[in-house]
């Protein structure tokens, strides 16, 4: 049985950045023990995946400096304050491919990693696309790819392609495409 922990008895404010936060949660457990837990807050993010048509998507090839290293993923982005996510979404999809969706339909969300964050993942699915030209933030070092559906699924399953919002998003809308078919 779990047992539930008592609300914070302290929060303190450790950083502040231009995007996150993170504090740190003093509180009691289930069983009267003292916790202590470092959370970082966030304004929740979106994925989008872009489906040129039933058997071709886009990726992006995007450089990860957190990580040190290059990785495959659906295209990406932090909400703004107040921002709805499919306004994100729709945003972020021509800052990083170029393309424009003319359907931009919600697939679900996800916490990414609530042991550490309280970020929530939006995801979309863009079809009916338009190419242009992608409109990259400064720091972005991203290329776009297509790629076919099974060449997507053989890099998750030959560990090729490790961001785990882009394994999560994949997962949920071949499940929709399996279950209308």
């Amino acid at each position: 049985m779990i047992l539930p922990m008592s609300d914070p008895t302290s929060i303190e404010l450790a950083f502040r950045g231009r995007r996150i936060a993170v504090e740190v949660l003093r509180t009691v457990d289930g069983r009267g023990r003292a916790v202590e837990r470092e959370v970082v807050r966030h304004p929740g993010a979106v994925l989008i995946v872009p489906v040129l048509d039933e058997h071709t998507v886009l990726l992006i090839r995007n450089r990860r400096i957190a990580v040190d290293d290059t990785l495959w993923e659906f295209p990406a982005g932090t909400l703004e304050a107040g921002e709805p996510p499919a306004a994100c979404a729709a945003r972020e999809l021509v800052e990083e491919t170029g393309h424009r969706a003319a359907r931009l339909d919600p697939l679900g969300s996800f916490y990414t990693s609530p042991g550490i964050t309280d970020e929530r993942m939006h995801v979309f699915v863009a079809t009916d696309l338009t190419p242009g030209p992608p409109a990259l933030e400064p720091g972005e070092d991203i290329e776009v790819h297509r790629m076919s559906v099974d060449a997507l699924l053989a890099l998750i399953d030959d560990g090729a392609l490790v961001d785990a919002k882009t394994i999560a998003a994949a997962l949920l809308w071949r499940r929709r495409v399996d279950a209308r078919t």
